[in-house]
Order: structure tokens, then sequence, then C-alpha cells
């Protein structure tokens, strides 16, 4: 396998590629040197992208998106794409909204659990919006994410690759430019982002583990609300005790479907709604929010495809709630 990021390195807006070194590599999947178009000094864009297309090194949309734009460049034995393209702060949807508005002093940042300059990803706390619901709309992980690139001073254009819950705690995954947007969101339709939950639910589950199979759609009684229904979408929750409380039971999910609300409707279909969830039938008496905490991201990286296995520590509600004196 080609390890991409031996080949390649960031200078500003640009991502710059060993066009000599990766020519000879390529060059070995085509025995037949004519279905391989060359490169040589003063090559024209045209032919550089010919190049990059019949390599198979990057998507062909984002490839041919580059060339309509003026972004693929040849400059002695290295190929120049322009990959990290700085977002129009005043016209982008993520970062308009901050101009002339303070970060609140109340407001703590959320922790970076990984970067690099493909990929960020943020330790949302309970309670805080992944994204705006309406214009103006502030304190939402979205906005601490462009903060947290303005402090960079690198405002690329960062776009969340799947949601939580308001009330749910854990690792989001941010694509900071079109090229990790587009091979994570592919990502996330053929089901290769894999997230792991942990949840503290309401009885004692007699069996250790188990598989909740069943399709979810709208609650035509309540407009917020879904629930199990035939006419549902598929969906699939796995899901394993670790640990057992007074009258609680502490579980480990994983979700092989990504329906809206998916744990907290499986779980209470099968009689265990998430402590403090009372949208579902859940009790607030021990906390004020749903007892759902995002434990692991796991994906592919969008440039080297390597495994990243993104940990979120557990927060102070849950090990409060446990019991775990884990620091």
């Amino acid at each position: 396998m080609l390890e991409l990021e031996h080949y390649t390195r960031r200078s500003g807006e640009w991502l710059l590629l060993d066009a000599t070194a990766l020519q000879d590599h390529v060059s070995h999947r085509f025995p037949d040197k004519a279905e391989m178009p060359g490169l040589q000094a003063g090559s024209h864009p045209h032919h550089v992208r010919q190049w990059l297309l019949a390599s198979s090194l990057f998507p062909a949309k984002w490839v041919n998106r580059l060339f309509s734009v003026g972004g693929i460049k040849w400059s002695g034995n290295q190929i120049g794409l322009l990959a990290f393209p700085a977002a129009v702060t005043a016209t982008d949807k993520s970062y308009r909204n901050l101009a002339g508005r303070p970060q609140s002093r109340s407001a703590a940042s959320p922790p970076v659990l990984y970067e690099d300059d493909y990929c960020l990803v943020l330790n949302k706390p309970a309670e805080m919006p992944v994204h705006a619901a309406y214009e103006g709309h502030a304190g939402t992980l979205d906005e601490a994410a462009c903060r947290h690139m303005l402090a960079k001073n690198d405002p690329l254009p960062v776009r969340h690759i799947h949601r939580l819950d308001d009330e749910t705690s854990g690792p989001v995954l941010y694509a900071k430019n079109d090229l990790a947007q587009w091979k994570l969101d592919e990502a996330m339709r053929n089901k290769e982002i894999d997230r792991i939950y942990v949840a503290v639910v309401q009885g004692l589950l007699r069996q250790e583990k188990g598989t909740v199979d069943g399709p979810i759609g709208k609650d035509r009684h309540h407009a917020s609300r879904r629930r199990v229904t035939p006419s549902g979408d598929t969906a699939l929750t796995t899901y394993e005790k670790i640990g057992q409380l007074a009258g609680m039971t502490i579980v480990r999910l994983r979700l092989e479907t990504g329906r809206t609300h998916q744990i907290r409707v499986h779980m209470s279909h099968i009689g265990h709604p998430l402590v403090g969830d009372t949208l579902y039938g859940g009790s607030s008496r021990l906390l004020g929010h749903q007892a759902l905490h995002g434990e692991r991201l796991v994906f592919s990286h969008p440039l080297t495809g390597k495994l990243l296995d993104v940990q979120s520590p557990w927060p102070d509600w849950l090990k409060r709630l446990s019991g775990d004196t884990r620091p």
C-alpha cells in the first residue's frame, strides 16, 4: 500500500507532492507504459491532471474541481494541489456568525482529542449543540471549531462529519478541507466510521450482551420523538453490560446504523431507558440530561488510510453516576 504521507507535505494553502518519487512508485502499477501519462519539466496542468486521474491517488471529482479553479501546478519535480484554501470568513457559513461576537468568558473551549492538517476531533460536552439551529445561534461546537482554527491563524473550512445529540457528550469529527470531507463523508455512507458509546440505563439488564434490531421512524404523536415501527428505517444496535448499580446498568453500545436518537429509542424499546432521558421515559432525578457518552471514534485517515482510534475520557457526570474514580 502506498504511504502517501511520505510523498507529500503542506506548504500554506498547497499540498506539495514529490512527483519523481511518486512516478517511480505508480509506474510499477502500469506494466504497459502507454497506459500511464508521463510528466516532465514544463508539463501543462492539464497533463498533470491526466496523470493524477490515471494514478488514482485522489478522488477524480476532487482532482477535476482543483483543475477547474486553477488549483493544480507543476514546479521543478513537485506537483502542487490547492488543498488548503482558507475559508472566506465573512461569507463561510461556519465563520460568519463569529464576526463582532467575542467568546463568552464562561464558555470553555472543548478539548482537542486529535488534530492534523486534514482532521480535527473535538470533545463535545453534554448540553452543547453541534451546529446552529437558527441564524446567529451561539455556543455551538461548530463555533468552537472555527474559533480554534482562528486562534491558530489557519481558518480552514471546518465541517462536522457526524453529529451528537445536544445532551450527548463525546468526540465529534471535523474535516478541514474538501478532500477530507469527501473521503470522510463517503466513509460515513459506507458505515466505515465506528462509534462506540457508554450509557447508564434504568433497571438491571439480564443479558450480558445483546442486539436490538428494530426499524426506527418518526412518532406521529410527538414531533421530536422517534419510535420503533415496521415502517421505519433499518436500525441495529449492539450492547454489552460493563457494570451494575442500584437499579441501573452501565452498558457499552455500538451503532451498526446511524438513525436519529437510535440508542435512546432502542434502549427504551427494550424497557431500559437512559437515565435522565425524559423524552423516552427516563427519570431526571439523578441527572438532568441523558446519560450517554461517546467513548471512541474509529476511522481511516482521509489521506493515509491509516486507522485512527480516538478515545474520549469519561466525563465527570458519568464517573459520578457510575461510581468510577478513574482520572
